[in-house]
């Protein structure tokens, strides 16, 4: 008989929750070796379940051997191994997984792990099919290394960060469409080369558009520096992070941080709470905000410094953004970015070999696909095709318009979020691939010209795309539901990275069941699970302090309240003493945590989801209008397209409390 051999650590309570882990996969011929440096597991451990299309085979007996860990390496601490005899072979591969405990942040939080041997299942997947009228599989080709659904090698639990979370419980059966954006959702731009082109553009459209300082053109950008989530205050020149109650717990005026009571005394000490929407504030909400935030938080302390290098009318803060908008704005009508990623998109956009096998997948599902983008047409076939494999460079694959064959329709220059919104009027026109040209529709039935050309004479499409992968520009989401007969809104599902213009107004407005992509999210994961010790013990401390204050509360009022004998009173002021000094060290411990915690996923802003204990105001967002969230779109290639996706369980906190009784 075969083994599998793990040898790892695991805490009591890891050891607990992956008491009952199931693995999928192959398991032929001979199997790995683990060792105890590939990285530890996902935090969700599946059930154990019937699985459709799973045949059962033999048990693998497991054991692991304990050992005390040290910190996982930061740069991959979620490494699963997986050891493939020969990764192009068809037949046979073996499939290996690490589990263990939480590494330890440091030696003072150092723990020992306790020694547990625990049982693994495996299990053979047979090439999924079904005979079902409505839905049928083909096998799509994984992509080495990869274990994909629809591929020959598969396998559970999957890797935390490529796990798609649900907010609100969604059934991929009742979906009859799924549609996708382009730009941050299809295509995810390199931040260290996109965004920098987007700022070095925008510096130069305002010293050269916008009479500022040439002293600007020496200035650099650190690209790591903002997050999304934030809120810019135009009027006093700051950026703000709040939590889900919009109480703002960071705040930097330029690059300044302002002490705790200059931030109450700027947000907290009003008679009326703040909205922190438009026109007085922005919403650092995309990725493409980056940039043109840094820039603006640069320009506010060139001001402050400097105020007679300001052009004449940059008279506030508020006029500092609308420049910077104009600048930005000025980038994309003269094409000066879209320009620079089509001579080389290699340069600013990340291929993903999985782009592929997703959309195929999904198509031979039975899904409807559709594409709604603001870019336009010359821009959007420059992307797709780089996603597929063809940049059209000098030296490299031709493009051509095979793409089109995964989207029953492709709607550019969508002007999202309007194109959602109810009373859109804007008119449908259909693209000639070829020429780019456009032709007036009737709700997307080409309309017959004056003169005697009609659409045969101007906008044949291209003989190698089929009639209904067509192109439009423009329109409304009437026409998409009209397009691709659309019965009920419910019955579509859009992914995108805009929590407003993608997320927010599909599902307000349309009820749309929505995806949200999160590329940050793959970060904070890893953070996540490399302070774990250090958030279990930050924990214990405000336990602690909640203890030391309570006591310390009830002293005072005896002090205050009740009649005491000398002797007793004494011995009271003593305790008294010793406790606010004890509770000082302890506070001073508990946010010396909190700030070590905070700067480990972030050194200026902190975790992404949380702000402090509560959850930030984009985690929020992301909770009451993103149905599903993941770090990247093809992570849909690791999950059936009939999945059913739950909820975790919700938690009033007199629950919690009675837990841990």
């Amino acid at each position: 008989m075969n083994f599998l051999r793990f040898s790892s650590a695991s805490s009591a309570s890891a050891g607990h929750q992956l008491q009952n882990s199931l693995l999928l996969g192959f398991a032929h011929g001979s199997c790995s070796t683990w060792s105890s440096s590939l990285g530890a597991p996902p935090f969700r451990v599946p059930r154990r379940r019937a699985w459709s299309g799973l045949k059962q085979a033999s048990m693998f007996g497991c054991a692991w051997e304990s050992q005390s860990w040290g910190m996982v390496p930061a740069a991959n601490p979620w490494d699963y191994g997986v050891a493939v005899h020969s990764r192009r072979e068809t037949r046979s591969a073996s499939v290996s997984r690490s589990v263990g405990d939480a590494e330890n942040f440091s030696g003072k939080f150092r723990n020992l792990k306790s020694r547990s041997k625990w049982s693994l299942y495996a299990s053979r997947v047979e090439p999924y099919s079904t005979n079902g009228a409505d839905r049928s599989y083909e096998g799509v080709a994984a992509v080495d290394g990869e274990l994909l659904w629809s591929g020959r090698w598969w396998a559970r639990p999957i890797d935390a960060r490529k796990q798609i979370f649900c907010n609100r419980s969604l059934n991929m059966k009742s979906i009859d469409a799924i549609g996708f954006d382009m730009d941050y959702t299809l295509a995810q731009y390199k931040p260290e080369t996109f965004e920098s082109l987007a700022y070095v553009g925008t510096i130069q459209k305002l010293v050269h558009n916008l009479n500022y300082p040439s002293e600007l053109l020496q200035w650099k950008f650190d690209w790591r520096f903002m997050v999304r989530g934030l809120v810019l205050d135009k009027r006093r020149g700051c950026i703000l992070k709040m939590d889900r109650h919009k109480y703002v717990k960071v705040a930097y005026h330029g690059f300044r941080e302002l002490s705790r009571d200059d931030r109450q005394a700027m947000y907290g000490n009003t008679l009326s709470r703040e909205s922190y929407d438009e026109p007085d504030y922005a919403l650092i909400d995309t990725l493409f905000s980056l940039a043109e935030a840094y820039l603006f938080m640069q320009l506010v302390d060139f001001k402050d410094a400097f105020p007679d290098k300001m052009p004449s009318g940059a008279y506030d803060y508020s006029q500092l953004y609308k420049d910077v908008r104009s600048a930005v704005d000025l980038c994309h009508r003269d094409g000066t970015l879209k320009q620079a990623v089509a001579n080389d998109p290699s340069k600013y956009i990340n291929e993903d070999p999985l782009i592929i096998p997703m959309l195929k997948m999904l198509k031979q599902s039975g899904r409807k696909l559709f594409l709604v983008t603001n870019s336009l047409w010359d821009y959007t076939h420059v992307v797709m095709n780089f996603l597929c494999g063809k940049c059209g460079t000098e030296g490299g694959v031709p493009r051509d318009d095979e793409w089109l064959s995964y989207f029953d329709v492709v709607v550019t220059g969508s002007a999202k979020p309007t194109f959602f919104m109810d009373g859109n009027r804007t008119p449908l026109f259909e693209v000639d691939i070829s020429t780019g040209m456009l032709q007036n529709t009737d709700s997307g039935v080409p309309m017959a010209q004056i003169g005697g050309v009609g659409l045969e004479g101007v906008v044949l499409p291209n003989a190698t795309v089929k009639k209904a992968h067509r192109v439009f520009q423009g329109g409304s989401v009437a026409h998409l539901h009209n397009l691709l007969s659309i019965e009920a809104s419910s019955q579509v599902l859009y992914v995108g990275d805009h929590i407003y213009g993608d997320i927010l107004r599909s599902k307000k407005e349309l009820g749309w069941r929505t995806m949200l992509v999160v590329p940050e999210l793959a970060a904070e994961l890893d953070v996540l699970h490399q302070t774990m010790t250090i958030r279990k013990e930050i924990s214990e401390l405000r336990t602690q302090r909640d203890d030391l204050e309570d006591s310390l509360l009830r002293l005072e009022w005896c002090l205050r309240h009740e009649n005491h004998t000398d002797e007793d009173q004494q011995r009271l002021e003593q305790e008294v003493a010793h406790l606010r000094k004890e509770n000082a060290i302890v506070r001073e411990q508990h946010r010396q945590g909190q700030r070590e915690c905070h700067h480990l996923f972030h050194k200026t802003w902190g975790q992404l989801m949380k702000t402090g204990y509560q959850n930030s105001r984009f985690s929020h967002q992301v909770e009451r209008f993103a149905c599903l969230y993941t770090s990247h779109v093809t992570n849909l290639c690791y999950y059936s397209p009939n999945k059913s996706y739950r909820t975790t369980e919700d938690f009033m906190p007199h629950e919690l409390q009675g837990d841990r009784r």
